[in-house]
């Protein structure tokens, strides 16, 4: 009866229910994202306030006028600007040998022809497979016995030929770069390094964008490798130089979230401006 008048005053229930659904499904992911965006609110609010604001109750949700001194105290205790530098060149480091390496390797694994290919590749796959924390202690007797302690070489280098990196390329490499182009190259006599150079690295563009972007990030924020190897604090990169200002009684949140403002500031500039090209890149490799 009651859908006999809405059809007789021209009402579309279909489409009514469809557009109140849509409403409700955009409710829930604003709340949501309100939850997942609140740390980082906190973050730039306590910032800005002494240590003894941020643990009143209920908590500051507005700016404050410490920012100034928490800065300095952040740079009295710290040698801020040298552990920055110090992450801005690990990550570009590995980011820079990430590519290098995982692409040459999806080019090899997509379109060369060797022995034991499947079975090498099989094993790379494999590695993704084991737990991070089994390779601390490996990790740590590797770089002692090179004489790698302390040293910055250490973060970069252990992991520029990643597995996820290198199944990456092989899967965009297979779908993005004709077979028969490469093929072609080769019957004019190019080298196969010239046609890695040449071809397949200019197609690849899309996925070496995405796979900066997630070697950089990573690179950027990793803290437990650098806790593992590294062991003075003007070498330290940004996240163990911040978890140094940490002690049980006299830690000054103000200075510790100021310093992590400051090295998140730069990863969601990075996003904002990426985050298209990162997606992009991830699902053209995603199907041949």
């Amino acid at each position: 009866m009651t859908a006999a008048i809405d059809a007789a005053q021209g009402i579309d229930v279909d489409a009514v229910a469809a557009r109140g659904a849509r409403w409700v499904a955009y409710l829930v992911v604003a709340i949501g994202a309100l939850f997942m965006l609140a740390p980082f609110w906190f973050m730039f609010v306590f910032a800005t306030h002494s240590r003894s604001e941020i643990f009143n109750l209920p908590p500051p949700l507005w700016f404050g006028h410490d920012l100034v001194r928490n800065f300095d105290l952040l740079t009295e205790r710290l040698p801020f600007w040298r552990n920055l530098g110090w992450s801005v060149y690990v990550a570009g480091m590995a980011t820079v040998l990430t590519l290098l390496f995982c692409s040459m390797a999806g080019y090899a694994f997509a379109l060369m022809e060797f022995r034991f290919k499947k079975a090498l590749f099989g094993l790379v796959m494999a590695t993704m497979l084991l737990p991070s924390f089994m390779n601390m202690i490996p990790m740590f007797m590797i770089m002692d016995a090179l004489g790698w302690i302390d040293q910055q070489r250490a973060l970069y280098v252990p992991g520029a030929a990643s597995a996820f990196g290198i199944f990456l390329m092989r899967q965009f490499a297979a779908s993005a770069v004709p077979r028969e182009l490469v093929e072609a190259a080769r019957m004019d006599g190019c080298g196969e390094f010239s046609i890695y150079w040449r071809i397949v690295l200019p197609l690849m563009k899309p996925a070496l964008g995405t796979l900066a972007l997630i070697t950089f990030i990573t690179s950027w924020n990793n803290f437990i490798n650098p806790l593992i190897v590294m062991r003075s604090l003007p070498n330290y990169t940004l996240p163990l130089a911040l978890r140094s200002l940490q002690s049980t009684m006299n830690t000054e949140w103000g200075a510790l979230m100021c310093g992590s403002a400051i090295a998140t500031i730069p990863l969601i500039v990075l996003f904002a401006i990426t985050s298209r090209q990162l997606i992009a890149g991830l699902t053209a490799g995603a199907v041949k």
